[in-house]
C-alpha cells in the first residue's frame, strides 16, 4: 500500500513538472509584443519609451494617400501604442490633430483598464503626403485610415475595441463609426461639434447670451470691446511683438485682420477653456484698465500668435476641413458698435494659403448627422454645459440603440464622464465597460456600482483639455 502511494505521489510530481515545463515553453515561444507589431506589413518602429506597467511604442504605418486608389502613392502615418495586455480591450483614440508621443491614457482607457492606440490625423505633419494633394483630406479618407489601422492591429488585440476622441477627435470618432460601423464595439465622443447647416449659427448667439453669470459676461464683453476701442495703440504694440518674434501675416492678409480675429475670439476662448470661477481674473472695469491689462487678458485667452503665419501653419489641415466639410461658426457682437468691427468672424478660407484650393461640401455634415440620429449604436456623446462648441451638438433619434447624449454641469471643453452627475456618470461608465466586454457581474446587475477598473495615474491620465488657440475644436 505504501509503495502504491509513493508511486502515485511520484507520478503526480512528474506530471506537474511536465505541465510547468510546457507552460514555460509556451510562454517563451509567444512572440514579444514589439515583434508582433513590427511583423505587420507597413509598420515600422520610431521609438519605444518605458512606462511602469505598460509598453509604449511610437510607430509609423504605411497608408495610401487615396484609399479609393491605393496604388496612387503612400505616406507614413504616425501612431502610438500603449500596450497593457493583448487579452484586454483596446481604445482607439484620435484628437483630430497631431498625436502626442508622450505616454498618456484617455478616460475610456482608464475605465476599461485596456490598451490604447492613438492615431495622428492625416495631413498633420509629419503624417502628410509629399507632395500634398489636399483633395485627399476629407472625413472618409481619414476614417479609412482608422479602418486600416484597426484591421492591421485586430489580430494582435483581439478583444473588444472602443473609439474615442475629444473635440475634433470626437468628431473623428463619430465619422469613423458612420463609415465603418462594424469595426468598433462602442464610441465615446467628447465635446464633438456638429455643424449641420454651416450658415445657420444662431445657437451660438443664444449660448453667449446666457452662459455663466451676467456679471461675468459683462466683464468679458467690456474687455473685448475695449480692445477694439484701443485698436491703434494696441496694434502698435502688436507690430513690435510680431517683429521681435519674427511673425508674419501673409496668409490672413494683414496685421489688422489678425488683431481683430484674436480680439473677436476672446469671449469664445474664455468659455472654451475657463470656468465661471475664473471670471475673477478678468479686469473688472475695462474702461479704466491699463493697456497692459487689456493686452495681457486678450493674449492669455486668445493668444496674439494665433493668426500669424507661424501660428496658422500647424492648423492648415483643420482650417482646410472647416472650409470644405466641417463648417465653422459665425457669431455676432450686439454689445460692440458696428464701426469698431471691420471684418467680423472671418471664414476658414482666410486662414489657408491661397495656393490650396477649397470648395465647401454642404452635404457632408448633414449625412453624418442623419446617420447618427437614425443608426447610432453603442455611442456616447459627452458635452460641457459652458462650452460654446456644444451649442451645435450631436443628438440621437428613434433609430438609435443603446446611445446617449449627456451634459456635464458647469464644465467647459474638457468635459468628461467623471464630470457628469452621479446617475449619468454611473450609467455611462457601466455602458463603456459593457461595450468593452469587461463589465463585472456586480455592474451588470447594478449599473450604479460601475467604477473605472484602473486606478488614476496622475502622469498617465490626462484630464485637462488640450489647449489650442480659440475657435479650433
Amino acid at each position: 500500500m505504501r509503495k502504491a502511494l509513493r508511486w502515485l505521489l511520484a507520478l503526480t510530481v512528474f506530471i506537474g513538472t511536465l505541465s510547468t515545463a510546457g507552460a514555460a515553453t509556451a510562454a517563451q515561444s509567444e512572440p514579444d509584443i514589439k515583434d508582433r507589431l513590427l511583423a505587420i506589413p507597413g509598420m515600422s518602429l520610431v521609438q519605444e519609451k518605458p512606462y511602469p506597467g505598460y509598453r509604449y511604442f511610437v510607430l509609423n504605418y504605411t497608408q495610401p494617400v487615396d484609399h479609393r486608389h491605393p496604388s496612387a502613392g503612400t505616406f507614413q502615418q504616425r501612431i502610438t501604442v500603449l500596450h497593457k495586455d493583448t487579452s484586454r480591450p483596446t481604445v482607439f483614440y484620435t484628437g483630430g490633430y497631431n498625436v502626442s508621443t508622450t505616454p498618456s491614457r484617455r478616460e475610456p482607457t482608464q475605465i476599461v483598464d485596456g490598451n490604447q492606440v492613438s492615431l495622428e490625423y492625416r495631413f498633420f505633419t509629419p503624417s502628410r503626403p509629399a507632395p500634398a494633394d489636399w483633395s485627399k483630406l476629407d472625413i472618409w479618407q481619414a476614417a479609412s485610415d482608422q479602418h486600416r489601422v484597426y484591421r492591421a492591429l485586430k489580430p494582435v488585440y483581439s478583444a473588444n475595441w472602443l473609439a474615442t476622441g475629444g473635440s475634433k477627435g470626437g468628431m473623428t470618432a463619430t465619422y469613423f463609426e458612420r463609415f465603418y460601423p462594424r469595426d468598433m464595439d462602442g464610441v465615446i465622443a467628447y465635446v464633438a461639434p456638429n455643424d449641420v447647416v454651416d450658415k445657420e449659427d444662431s445657437a451660438y448667439d443664444r449660448f453667449f447670451a446666457g452662459v455663466g453669470s451676467k456679471e461675468c459676461r459683462d466683464r468679458l464683453n467690456a474687455v473685448q470691446r475695449e480692445a477694439l476701442v484701443r485698436r491703434e495703440p494696441l496694434e502698435e504694440r502688436y507690430a513690435r511683438y510680431a517683429a521681435d518674434s519674427g511673425y508674419t501675416f501673409d496668409t490672413i492678409g494683414s496685421l489688422d485682420k489678425a488683431y481683430e480675429a484674436v480680439v473677436l475670439d476672446y469671449v469664445w476662448g474664455f468659455w472654451q477653456y475657463s470656468l465661471l470661477e475664473d471670471c475673477d481674473t478678468i479686469p473688472a472695469d475695462a474702461a479704466t484698465a491699463t493697456d497692459d491689462a487689456i493686452w495681457d487678458s486678450v493674449d492669455t485667452v486668445s493668444g496674439f500668435s494665433a493668426y500669424t503665419d507661424q501660428g496658422l501653419e500647424r492648423y492648415t489641415p483643420y482650417y482646410y476641413q472647416a472650409g470644405t466639410q466641417l463648417g465653422a461658426p459665425t457669431i455676432h457682437f450686439p454689445y460692440i458698435e458696428k464701426k469698431l468691427i471691420r471684418y467680423g468672424y472671418q471664414p476658414p478660407r482666410n486662414f489657408v494659403p491661397r495656393s490650396i484650393p477649397m470648395r465647401f461640401q454642404p452635404d457632408a455634415m448633414r449625412d453624418v448627422d442623419t446617420w447618427v440620429r437614425r443608426h447610432a449604436r453603442h455611442m456616447l456623446f459627452v458635452y460641457g454645459e459652458n462650452d460654446p462648441w456644444g451649442s451645435e451638438r450631436f443628438r440621437v433619434g428613434r433609430g438609435a440603440r443603446d446611445s446617449y447624449v449627456f451634459t456635464a454641469p458647469g464644465m467647459n471643453h474638457g468635459a468628461n464622464v467623471a464630470g457628469l452627475v452621479a446617475d449619468q456618470r454611473a450609467l455611462a461608465t457601466a455602458r463603456i465597460l459593457e461595450w468593452a466586454g469587461v463589465a463585472p457581474a456586480a455592474v451588470q446587475a447594478d449599473p450604479s456600482a460601475a467604477r473605472p477598473l484602473a486606478r488614476h495615474d496622475a502622469k498617465l491620465d490626462v484630464r485637462d483639455v488640450e489647449r489650442e488657440p480659440a475657435l479650433r475644436p
